[in-house]
Formats: structure tokens, C-alpha cells, sequence
């Protein structure tokens, strides 16, 4: 039987193996909804990189280029980490450099893996329906804040478990715990994340929407998949 697993922070990562599996990395605020939503609107690719600098050098190439550091966008760069500044139509057929104080830096750690998804509460389904067809195992990393557990992250986890878990053994306790922590919340996890360490940092920038947003389930029928160094979104 397959078998799913749950990596609660990148710096875990080592204590996980990615072979014969399929790492689906989750920065639910906001970095992986940006990209499902991005995909959804018409985006062409999107290359992940792990630093600011890298990301200047896709800029200067001509990429329209977004970074973000500590939840705000870095001065210098076109586009932010906010889920709506990828519903304009100006990245429709756009190919866009992105690094993140997160998300961007868990992609790039799981290229070893058999294949990279970006996962978010937005494209749950598709996900799912896709991993179902495949033969392999597969790893939910969480991207965490700076290398600590978060919540958000965390509930995706055990929401993609819940989608899966009549067709995948639960690895380790991770994927309980997850899968716990989503069954006790998943009725209303704006509520249930009142308290979370990055709804307050949100909070503090005024951007309540965001968070709705990306709590909000199964919006869109896409999956981004990393190939090479670019993220592009496949048919299901």
C-alpha cells in the first residue's frame, strides 16, 4: 500500500526520505495559494528560487519578478505575496521569478523527489485526484516559519491525509497528528486559527482577505508541478 507522510518543517526534511515519492510542499500564507491562484489566472511558469539575489538576476532577464521577506513585499520587485496580485491580467502568459521567506526554500530543498506539487487549501481536490493516480509515496512538507512548525501549514497536511487516507497508510505520527488537528478544526478554521503565530502577522499588515481566501477549499482544478527549475501547471 501506498504511503503518505507529513515533513512539519524543511529543517526536518533530512529525517525523511523523498525517494520513490512525491513531495507536495504547502506555504498555505502565502507563498504556494499565490502560485495555484497564479496558475489559475493564466500564468505561464513560475521559477522558484531561495534567495533575493537570485530572484534579481530572473528580473534583470526579464522576468516579472516577486519578493517577499517577513510576510512584505521587498522593495524593487514588481509583485508581492498576496494571492490577488496574481488575478491581473498583466501576468496572464507571464513567466515569473519568486522567492518567499518560506515556501520558495522548501520547493528548492525537494527537487531529489520523483516529483515536486504545490499544494494549498485552494487546489485540495485536484491534488488529490491526482495522487490517487499515481503509483508513488508521497510527502506533504510543510513549509513552516523559518524552520519552526506552523499551524496553516500544518492543517493542509492533515487535509490532504483526510482526501487520501483510504488509498495511503499514515507513515508516522505526523500524519495522524495532521490529520487530527484537520478534523478538529476543518468546520471553521478561520476560528479555528484565531490565535496562530502567522495570522497575527498578517493581522498587523491589515490584509484579513488574504487569510479567508487561502483558507478557502478546492477553488481550482490545478497542480503545479516543478519541472527542471520551473514550476508549470498540469492537466488533470
Amino acid at each position: 500500500m501506498k504511503q503518505i507522510d507529513v515533513c512539519l518543517t524543511p529543517d526536518l526534511l533530512h529525517l525523511h526520505t523523498t525517494e520513490n515519492t512525491i513531495v507536495v510542499v504547502a506555504d498555505v500564507f502565502r507563498a504556494t495559494s499565490c502560485m495555484v491562484t497564479a496558475f489559475a489566472h493564466g500564468v505561464a511558469s513560475i521559477i522558484p528560487v531561495a534567495t533575493i539575489d537570485e530572484c534579481r538576476v530572473w528580473q534583470e532577464r526579464g522576468y516579472l519578478a516577486a519578493a517577499e521577506r517577513n510576510a512584505r513585499r521587498v522593495d524593487g520587485f514588481e509583485l508581492d505575496n498576496s494571492p490577488f496580485t496574481y488575478m491581473d491580467d498583466r501576468i496572464r502568459g507571464a513567466n515569473i521569478a519568486m522567492t518567499t521567506t518560506n515556501g520558495t526554500l522548501a520547493i528548492t530543498r525537494s527537487r531529489n523527489a520523483v516529483k515536486v506539487l504545490v499544494g494549498s487549501f485552494l487546489n485540495l481536490d485536484a491534488i488529490a485526484r491526482y495522487l490517487k493516480t499515481e503509483p508513488y509515496d508521497v510527502l506533504v512538507l510543510c513549509a513552516g516559519w523559518k524552520g519552526r512548525v506552523n499551524l496553516e501549514d500544518t492543517l493542509f497536511a492533515g487535509a490532504l491525509v483526510d482526501r487520501l487516507k483510504d488509498g495511503f497508510a499514515m507513515a508516522e505520527d505526523s500524519a495522524i497528528m495532521a490529520n487530527r488537528l484537520y478534523c478538529d478544526g476543518k468546520n471553521n478554521l478561520v476560528s479555528y486559527m484565531a490565535n496562530a503565530s502567522h495570522i497575527r502577522r498578517l493581522q498587523r499588515l491589515g490584509i484579513q482577505k488574504d487569510i479567508t481566501y487561502c483558507l478557502q477549499h478546492d477553488l481550482y482544478d490545478v497542480v503545479p508541478v516543478l519541472r527542471g527549475t520551473a514550476l508549470v501547471s498540469m492537466a488533470v
